[in-house]
This record gives C-alpha cells, structure tokens and sequence, in this order.
C-alpha cells in the first residue's frame, strides 16, 4: 500500500508537531516547515502528496507560498488543504485563484477529524 507524504507548514512549533505525530501515528509520512519560504524548499525535496498550510505566518505567508508553489511543475498539482484560523471571509482573496482542496477553520476540527479530511481528499486524488 501506498504510504503518502505530507507536509504540515505551520509557524506555531507545538501545532506542527501535534499535527505531525497525529498523522505519522495514522500512517503518512510527514515532513514540516515552520513558514512559507521553509516551506517550498522542504515541498521541492520531499514531493508531497497533500500540503496542510497554514496562513498567518513569519517570512512568507500561506497565501504567499501557495501563489509561488502553482508556478512550479511540481506545485501545479499538489493537493492543497488550508488549515487556520483566520475565516473564509477574512481570507486573503487570492486563495480562490490558487486552487485550494479544503479551507478548515483549525478551532472547529479535531486533530482526528483533520486527519480523516486529509484520508478523503487523498481517496479523491488516487480515485482520478
């Protein structure tokens, strides 16, 4: 079976890591990046499947990083799920145009509710 890979970027270390062990213990592999510009560099290395991105963060934002990542062959195509805590409506209006798979509000989901997201977007991707 198929071992997916994710990328959690999230600027607030115990967040990460939370998300981190909560996915490994599920099944992924899982890399992190604590900003934006960390972010593409470990995405170039570590070829994800999906990216949980968070929005609000130092160096370069969310929205920032994924406007970069669609310019890349690679970026074009990876399953993207927003994961923060900034509304929809407070949302940068750019992430429309940036094809996005999910937008999740972290205060309204579990960690385990994340990680059954994350499983059903990636059925999504592998049912294509």
């Amino acid at each position: 079976m198929q071992k997916f890979k994710i990328v959690v970027v999230e600027d607030e270390p115990a967040i990460c890591d939370m998300y981190r062990m909560k996915l490994e213990h599920s099944g992924f592999a899982v890399a992190t990046a604590y900003n934006g510009k960390q972010g593409l560099e470990v995405i170039e290395s570590f070829q994800p499947d999906l990216i949980l991105l968070d929005l609000r963060m130092p160096v370069m934002t969310g929205d920032e990083m994924l406007e970069k990542l669609r310019q890349t062959k690679q970026g074009a195509s990876i399953r993207v799920i927003i994961l923060t805590n900034i509304s929809r409506d407070e949302a940068p209006h750019t992430l429309r145009f940036l094809h996005v798979d999910r937008y999740i509000v972290k205060a309204h989901h579990t960690p385990s509710q994340i990680v059954d997201i994350v499983r059903e977007t990636l059925q999504q991707k592998s049912s294509v």
